[in-house]
């Protein structure tokens, strides 16, 4: 009787290519942990998606930044206009070469003066004066004038020019007849000191407004102040009606412009 040959018990172990996931040991064998360099390089790969960038948030600009363009912009339009005004004033210059009017007093008379015990002054003036216009291109226009002579203060005499229109290169004589104003009543120091005064130191202030007439264009009118010092004239006596001690008195005449509740000269 041949004897029979059993196979061991033990099985044999899975060969290497199965263990290592080759083609002998089949394609459904579990994986091998960890996983070899070509399952990590042949397995999927979930696609690269970039995110969208986020766009930064506007930039505001500063009020401080529009309050120092707002002023860089204003300071250059004034210096601007400045600098033509000052373009536009030589041309003007140079053209017209302006002359400010001239006033002279030729001729003053004092008929009568008299303050009452009461401090009641009495007078009455005869004023002429003399006004001349330089210039070769330009006309003033005049409106009428108000006269106030004064001696030490106290208003002696009050009158007017009519108002007139003055042509280039043109001599106008004004006159007027001037009286101390109704109802001023002296204190008894400024009475007495003008009934001890044989002469009386005269001032003679003029207001007026005038404008310029330059072709067909004529300005504003803005006020103007003739002032007339370094008068003396002598009290009446009797009949006799005494003459300005110092004719031909040449006056000052200066700008009056008035803002609003001031008025500058």
């Amino acid at each position: 009787m041949a004897d029979r040959v059993y196979p061991s018990a033990k099985p044999n172990p899975q060969p290497p290519q199965a263990l290592n996931g080759g083609s002998g040991g089949g394609a459904g064998g579990a994986p091998s942990f960890p996983p070899t360099k070509g399952q990590t390089y042949g397995a999927t790969l979930p696609a690269y998606r970039p995110q969208p960038r986020k766009q930064p948030p506007p930039r505001r600009r500063s009020r401080r930044g529009c309050c120092c363009s707002c002023c860089l912009w204003l300071t250059l339009i004034i210096v601007a206009l400045v600098f033509l005004a000052a373009i536009a004033a030589g041309v003007f210059y140079v053209i017209y070469r302006p002359r400010r009017p001239t006033f002279e007093v030729d001729g003053l008379r004092l008929s009568a003066f008299n303050v009452s015990g009461a401090g009641q002054l009495t007078s009455r003036l005869d004023l002429n004066v003399t006004a001349r216009n330089p210039n070769a291109k330009i006309v003033y226009l005049y409106d009428a004038a108000s006269i106030s002579v004064f001696s030490g203060g106290v208003d002696v005499g009050d009158g007017s020019f009519p108002a007139f229109v003055q042509e280039a290169k043109n001599t106008t004589h004004l006159g007027a007849k001037l009286s101390a104003p109704s109802g001023q009543t002296l204190d008894s120091t400024s009475a007495s000191d003008l009934r001890k005064k044989t002469s009386l130191p005269l001032e003679i202030a003029v207001d007026t407004k005038v404008g310029v007439k330059i072709g067909g264009l004529k300005t504003k009118k803005m006020g103007i102040q003739m002032r007339c010092e370094g008068i003396s004239i002598g009290v009446p006596k009797g009949k006799a009606a005494p003459v300005a001690s110092s004719p031909n008195t040449a006056c000052k005449v200066k700008l009056r412009i008035k803002i609003w509740k001031w008025t500058i000269s």
